[in-house]
């Protein structure tokens, strides 16, 4: 079995085993329509979230096996390239290619400027280059847009507010730099009066010990970690690594949160899977991805580990407590 197959029907087992069930609206079953998906990564790590999408196109009225079929191309290690993986989906006529991150979806445009390509989601696509506009993105690129660089004052006054003496600060970023994001983090440092120290590494989780290494030999006190396709899907090292280095760490989805991580904050990190689903479902009707609008996030969590800082031995502040939207014990 190739790498490949593997994650496929790892993708359709995670589906099943999650136990999605509820009617399905009536629809024409004249059409087997063929859905691309592309992730940010390997997908084990992502699964949560397509089958957050999955479930979403199923409330749709699409059921595999009825009038839906998925094709999955995902990398085999974080960091992999994707040129290869769209070309297979535009070789085999996907309807939709749904894809994750500047890196997938820049592949999938330079593919196919005719194929429907929803974003789910990317990081600035505008500072990016994707498009001109949010309002009209043109062509055939749309979907959801997170601007994490808009995050980065809260969730620095959220450490803040835990640690009010804060004054050195660990800013984990994979190369190649998102500058928007170190920008971001830069200056709401430097207006909270803290000291970041950005840890650039290389696209490999080998280079991950010593960075966090290098944050405790400079006497950080927090880790504040980018929200890339990197540090996502390598989320369950460095939370580890963050817990046996002592440091507190921040992160923007929740799925870090629930790896170990002390606490994050962004946007609901399947809720734009969901919003992905509802794009596809208006292509397949006959909507034109140039005439939709780019959607942000809509809802954006708190979420406290506790275990974690009980392993750290800290006590959750009263004033975040009030704030937070889920603990995780």
């Amino acid at each position: 079995m190739t790498a490949r197959r593997g994650l496929v029907i790892g993708l359709a087992g995670g589906v099943a085993l999650m136990g999605v069930s509820g009617r399905v609206p009536a629809q024409s079953v004249d059409r087997v329509w063929l859905i691309g998906i592309v992730p940010g990564g390997p997908m084990p790590p992502r699964l949560f979230q397509w089958n957050a999408f999955r479930q979403r196109m199923l409330e749709l009225g699409y059921a595999e096996g009825r009038n839906v079929r998925y094709e999955v191309r995902a990398p085999a290690v974080e960091g992999g390239a994707f040129d290869g993986l769209v070309a297979d989906l535009v070789n085999a006529k996907v309807d939709v290619i749904v894809a994750t991150g500047n890196a997938a979806i820049a592949a999938a445009r330079r593919a196919s400027q005719q194929i429907p390509i929803v974003m789910c989601p990317t990081n600035d696509p505008v500072g990016a280059g994707l498009f001109a506009s949010l309002a009209r993105p043109g062509g055939n690129l749309t979907g959801i847009s997170i601007q994490t660089s808009d995050t980065a004052g809260k969730q620095l006054q959220l450490l803040r507010e835990w640690f009010p003496k804060l004054s050195r600060v660990a800013f984990l970023m994979n190369t190649p730099v998102d500058s928007k994001q170190v920008d971001a983090a830069q200056a709401v440092a430097l207006g909270a009066g803290i000291q970041l120290q950005t840890l650039e590494v290389a696209a490999a989780a080998d280079a991950l010990p010593g960075a966090l290494a290098a944050a405790v030999k400079a006497r950080a006190e927090a880790l504040w970690v980018a929200q890339t396709t990197f540090t996502f899907g390598n989320r369950a090292q460095i939370t580890a690594l963050a817990l046996q280095n002592r440091l507190p760490s921040m992160y923007a989805l929740a799925a870090n949160a629930d790896a170990g991580g002390l606490m994050s904050y962004g946007p609901n990190d399947t809720g734009f899977y969901k919003q992905a689903a509802g794009f596809v479902d208006k292509i397949l009707k006959g909507a034109r991805p140039a005439d939709m609008p780019v959607q942000q996030p809509i809802a954006f969590d708190l979420v406290i580990n506790r275990k974690t800082a009980k392993a750290l031995g800290l006590t959750v502040p009263q004033i975040l407590l009030l704030q937070v939207d889920r603990v995780i014990e």
